[in-house]
């Protein structure tokens, strides 16, 4: 197999997610983007990315590469044109680059070069913004489960449970599901490897419980969302993907929403994520500095890796927090809370994390899920530390 590398693209206009990964390790749906471009091809892959970011996501160098778009989404029909390039030629759509195969190591994005291009006529999804990661989630989830479950027989379900179309529903090994309400006719539900679903779970899919990931007690889940490995959920979730690590285990609304990983959002936390004028949502936008118009009615919070709420936190409609906020206090946030920053609830009581506290409670936070932050995650951190003191976004 060629080697294959996937290059990031819209990077920016992804932050705060891509402070810390990778556009192609954004998850959407069951995996990461990266993880379902290497189920299809049947191979690995690695990053063109960030050079601070590539100290935890290296990239492999060959005389021959092929080159694909990180915030492509994967299919069959993509792989397959993918895998028909010949050397110097690239597949494009409407002046996307979609994937490039190439002798060395030439910028698969710039339009001049030595490319040939080939217009790709198939069906296309470019993740471009945060709020694609939640609107894409249903045709994304439904086509990987699809993928992963082929071919493949599920871990057998509880009897305990009352299940609508039992046929859409996959169990992995060792994944425990008791005296809950599946109903998988409104779309598919997965259960990772050690997944649990607790008692009294009410679950509407599509829906993805990622690998040792936890449903609490009487949680209620309205698809299309995912939550991916070693997450504790509860309270009511409606269309939002929490990429993983990361903890909502008590009461309170999350909806519309993406939240990264080592978050935790503290008990009866609640986000908006309807504008009570009914107007279309803005979101902070990282390349002007200013609002964007998501062109949504339903928008809800995105939160960067390491980033916290205290209880009882009242998220106000398209807020945008950064990497390793410590947020708390009465009232709502800003709109827009920069990463590190410390408060979050006023301006002018906010002030910053100081970096070796933020460490400090990042090597706490790793323990309880028996991992260590070691000096690769305290450099990325570092870097993001450095980058956001100057341009908070």
């Amino acid at each position: 197999m060629t080697n294959t590398v996937l290059f990031d693209f819209n990077r920016k206009s992804l932050l705060p997610f891509t402070y810390t990964r990778p556009v192609a390790d954004i998850r959407i749906g069951i995996l990461t983007i990266r993880e379902h471009w290497e189920l299809l091809l049947g191979g690995p892959t690695s990053s063109l990315t960030e050079e601070y970011l590539t100290k935890k996501y290296a990239v492999w160098k060959e005389q021959e590469n092929i080159f694909i778009n990180g915030a492509l989404i994967a299919t069959p029909e993509l792989v397959d044109a993918t895998r028909g390039l010949s050397l110097g030629q690239r597949l494009v759509q409407n002046g996307i680059p979609l994937a490039a195969f190439a002798e060395g190591w030439p910028d698969p994005v710039s339009p001049y070069g030595r490319f040939r291009d080939i217009e790709f006529k198939g069906a296309v999804s470019v993740i471009a913004n945060p709020w694609d990661i939640f609107t894409m989630n249903d045709q994304v989830l439904r086509a990987q489960f699809k993928a992963i479950t082929s071919g493949r027989k599920s871990a057998p379900i509880s009897a305990s449970n009352k299940l609508n179309a039992p046929e859409n529903i996959f169990l992995e090994p060792g994944a425990i599901v008791e005296c809950s309400i599946i109903n998988a006719a409104t779309g598919p539900v997965y259960i990772g490897v050690d997944a649990e679903v607790m008692e009294g779970s009410m679950v509407r899919g599509p829906f993805s419980l990622g690998t040792h990931a936890t449903l609490k007690m009487g949680a209620k889940i309205y698809g299309a969302t995912t939550i991916g490995p070693h997450c504790k959920v509860g309270g009511e979730v409606n269309n939002s993907v929490i990429f993983g690590f990361s903890n909502k285990a008590h009461d309170g609304f999350l909806g519309n929403s993406v939240i990264g990983e080592w978050c935790n959002l503290g008990a009866d936390s609640n986000n908006s994520n309807l504008k009570n004028n009914y107007k279309n949502v803005q979101v902070h936008d990282f390349i002007s500095g200013g609002s964007k118009d998501t062109g949504l009615l339903f928008c809800g919070l995105f939160m960067g890796d390491h980033s916290k709420c205290g209880i009882n936190t009242m998220f106000n409609t398209g807020t945008t927090v950064g990497v390793s906020a410590n947020i708390f206090g009465a009232g709502f946030p800003a709109k827009f809370v920069p990463s590190f920053a410390w408060g979050g609830i006023d301006s002018e009581d906010t002030t910053r994390f100081r970096f070796d506290k933020a460490t400090q409670l990042a090597k706490e936070v790793f323990k309880r899920r028996n991992m260590d932050f070691d000096a690769t995650e305290e450099s990325i951190l570092k870097t993001v530390f450095d980058l956001t003191e100057s341009n908070p976004g």
